[in-house]
């Protein structure tokens, strides 16, 4: 009798232990996301296993972002906190080191195997014949600052998408196959985006337009765009009558065929630079603040974007 006590004391106490780490497995970390791309690719690689809050939502932009109490409660209470950097969110620079000093902070423009492109000098940029763009673009990374831009090459995002993976998985062992799972599937399908926006984007490489400031370098390279100019370099500084003049200047010169505004910023200053020209006015969201949080939301974003510049683009061809 006291061995059948033993032994269904042990089936007991194996029973509590089982049910313990299946309750660890499916309890994930509090995870926190800056900027809905970001978000959109840590959701992706969560499927299944939890949602990451998201900070910055609909209209809002990461320039000129304050935090609520909400989003402080968030991040006070996160395990992990994904962003691109201070380059983008510096709103999160101070908060990270106050509220979040106990979370685990990962900086994806440092991510492993993100190619990372310098700033652009001046609104006007010099045309380049082919063979010399890559002297160009490494003359770029070897000065100043940094385009931190970088979710927008799906090559970019995919390793993003990838540290994302290995940092989950540290801090939640339990649930790490079903990130390596996920992750490899959202691989898959950023290739095939990849591949999707390429094709869609050749009609209208040729076609020069203006955009309202400089985010869509790395969109502009991957798929060779003739982006002629920006109206600012930096959305939360207005740009002077001098900047207005040199870009309403190559609108003319270059032939520029639209002007894209994006939602987040007033589009008075897409009319003013368009007055006198024939250039046509359309919108890009580099952060999708028109498009639903969730896994799905990048690939909206991406294609969405391909979208407007083929539309606007290709009309009047």
């Amino acid at each position: 009798m006291p061995g059948v006590l033993r032994i269904g004391a042990v089936s007991v106490l194996a029973a509590l232990l089982i049910g313990g780490a299946a309750a660890e497995a499916a309890d994930p970390p509090r995870v926190v996301a800056s900027i809905a791309p970001v978000h959109s690719l840590v959701a992706a690689v969560m499927a299944g296993v939890g949602t990451p809050t998201l900070l910055l939502k609909g209209g809002a932009s990461p320039h000129t972002y304050s935090l609520r109490p909400s989003d402080a409660r968030a991040l006070a209470s996160a395990r992990l906190i994904f962003w691109i950097g201070e380059d983008v969110e510096r709103f999160l620079i101070r908060p990270l080191k106050t509220l979040g000093r106990k979370a685990r902070k990962v900086a994806l423009l440092d991510a492993k195997g993100v190619t990372i492109l310098s700033v652009r000098e001046g609104g006007v940029w010099p045309e380049h014949d082919k063979k010399n763009r890559a002297e160009m673009r490494a003359e770029r990374n070897r000065r100043g600052e940094r385009d931190a831009h970088i979710w927008l090459d799906p090559r970019n995002a995919k390793a993003m998408a990838a540290a994302i993976v290995t940092a989950l998985a540290q801090a939640d062992p339990g649930n790490a196959a079903a990130y390596r799972a996920n992750g490899a599937r959202l691989a898959a399908k950023l290739d095939a985006l990849d591949r999707e926006l390429d094709q869609d984007l050749a009609p209208v490489r040729s076609v020069p337009f203006v955009v309202f400031h400089d985010a869509y370098q790395y969109f502009e390279g991957r798929y060779r765009l003739r982006a002629a100019g920006a109206i600012t370099l930096d959305p939360g500084r207005k740009p002077g009558a001098r900047r207005l003049t040199e870009i309403r200047a190559a609108i003319r010169v270059r032939g520029a065929r639209c002007v894209f505004a994006e939602p987040q910023f007033r589009p008075s200053l897409v009319a003013t630079v368009m007055e006198g020209t024939d250039a046509k006015a359309a919108i890009l969201d580099p952060l999708g603040a028109r498009i639903r949080p969730g896994a799905d939301a990048y690939f909206v974003l991406m294609r969405r974007m391909a979208a407007s510049l083929v539309g606007c683009l290709k009309a009047g061809a």
